[in-house]
């Protein structure tokens, strides 16, 4: 997304008809924390994907994008006509360091483009470079039980449910579920690390 602009500014695409092989998979550079941030907002302030209640700043995304790209960890955008219509990045699942090969994955989409299979592109790209950066497993982390599109997704590539925690999220006006899914990647625990 160019400059500072909000999701307004995709009214124009909207419009458009869009096809999956019209969008591409990069890596985020500095310029795309714009983009980020709107769309991540949005999903704040409109959704139970995100349990956060406040949508962070610019400058606050800035800081969490540093943070994952520091690590050498992938943080990916999908672009369409020279803007970008969702994200997804890879952190650790947990810190200490015996979770060293475990990681967690985060996929937003803008509003006007889900159910387009950008996210099944994003998060394809995501975990084979998550695999390259020494992955392992892959935790999906989905914010409510009833995020049906988020859990088909990951159940679409590969993805398990291996547990939840109820009710451990209130938002607007209701308790939330976290559903937990899991998928090997590589050699996952077939070797030591270090083994292809």
């Amino acid at each position: 997304m160019r400059g500072g602009v909000g999701l307004e500014s995709y009214d124009i695409l909207r419009r458009k008809s869009m096809k999956v092989e019209a969008v591409s998979v990069r890596s985020s550079r500095e310029e795309d924390i714009p983009a980020i941030t709107a769309i991540y907002a949005h999903h704040v302030l409109n959704g139970t994907g995100s349990f956060e209640t406040a949508p962070p700043d610019a400058d606050e995304m800035t800081r969490r994008h540093s943070a994952i790209t520091a690590k050498g960890l992938p943080y990916l955008v999908a672009e369409f006509q020279g803007a970008v219509v969702g994200y997804a990045y890879a952190d650790l699942y947990r810190t200490r360091t015996a979770y060293r090969h475990t990681f967690e994955d985060s996929i937003y989409i803008h509003p006007d483009f889900t159910g387009k299979g950008i996210g099944r592109l994003l998060l394809s790209e995501l975990l084979s470079q998550s695999e390259r950066a020494g992955c392992r497993q892959m935790i999906g982390m989905i914010g409510d039980s009833a995020n049906h599109p988020s859990i088909h997704l990951h159940e679409s590539l590969g993805f398990a449910r291996v547990g939840a925690l109820f009710s451990v999220g209130f938002k607007f006006g209701r308790w939330l579920d976290v559903v937990f899914m899991q998928r090997g990647l590589g050699s996952g625990n077939t070797n030591m690390p270090g083994n292809t």
